[in-house]
C-alpha cells in the first residue's frame, strides 16, 4: 500500500464519506440554517437580494438554490482548509493547557468553523460582494445587509453547523497531522 493511500485512507478520501462529502454537506446544511435565519429577518434577502447579485429576477427558489450553491462551495473550502496539514495540525495538536485539552475534535472542528464563518463574513460580504454589485450594477442587490448584526450571526452560524456536520460525517480522528496528504 502506497503512503499515498494509506494519507487518503486516514482522512477518509477513498471511502464513502470523505470529507468532500462532509464538506459538501455541512455547508449544504449550514446554508440551510444561514437561510433560515435570513428567511426569518428578511425573507426578500434570500428571494431577491441573492439572485440580484447574480443579476437575475427573483423567480421562485433560485435564490434558495443560489444559496444552498454558495454553501456547498464554501463548505468545500473549508474541508479543503481542515484537511491541509497546516491546519490540521493545529485543530489536533494537543495543548499543554487543562481547558484545551479536554476539548475533543469535535469541539475543535465547531471552532474552526466558527472561525470560518467570521472569515467568510469579513471577507465576502464587507469586501468582494459590494465590489461585485458597483461591477454588474444591479439595483435589487443593492439591499443586501452585508454589514448588518443578522449577516454576522447568519455566517458564524452556518460556519458552526458546517464544522459540527463536518466533524460527524468525516472521520479525521485516525489522522496523524504528520502524515502528508500530498503524495
Amino acid at each position: 500500500m502506497s503512503a499515498e493511500s494509506d494519507t487518503q485512507s486516514a482522512v477518509g478520501i477513498e471511502n464513502a464519506i470523505g470529507w468532500p462529502l462532509g464538506s459538501a454537506l455541512g455547508g449544504a446544511i449550514g446554508a440551510l440554517a444561514f437561510g433560515l435565519l435570513m428567511w426569518v429577518y428578511d425573507p426578500d434577502t434570500v428571494s431577491a437580494a441573492i439572485p440580484g447579485i447574480y443579476g437575475l429576477d427573483p423567480v421562485g427558489v433560485v435564490g434558495w438554490g443560489i444559496h444552498i450553491v454558495h454553501g456547498i462551495l464554501l463548505g468545500l473550502l473549508f474541508g479543503l482548509l481542515v484537511t491541509r496539514n497546516v491546519f490540521l495540525g493545529v485543530i489536533m495538536t494537543s495543548p499543554e493547557t487543562g481547558a484545551l485539552s479536554r476539548t475533543g475534535l469535535t469541539l475543535r472542528l465547531i471552532g474552526a468553523g466558527f472561525v470560518f464563518g467570521l472569515a467568510i463574513w469579513a471577507i465576502l460580504p464587507l469586501l468582494v460582494l459590494p465590489v461585485w454589485i458597483e461591477a454588474i450594477g444591479t439595483g435589487t442587490a443593492t439591499e443586501f445587509p452585508t454589514t448588518a448584526i443578522e449577516s454576522m450571526l447568519g455566517h458564524v452560524i452556518f460556519g458552526s453547523v458546517l464544522g459540527l456536520v463536518f466533524a460527524l460525517v468525516t472521520d479525521l480522528r485516525s489522522r496523524s497531522p504528520e502524515t502528508p496528504l500530498e503524495g
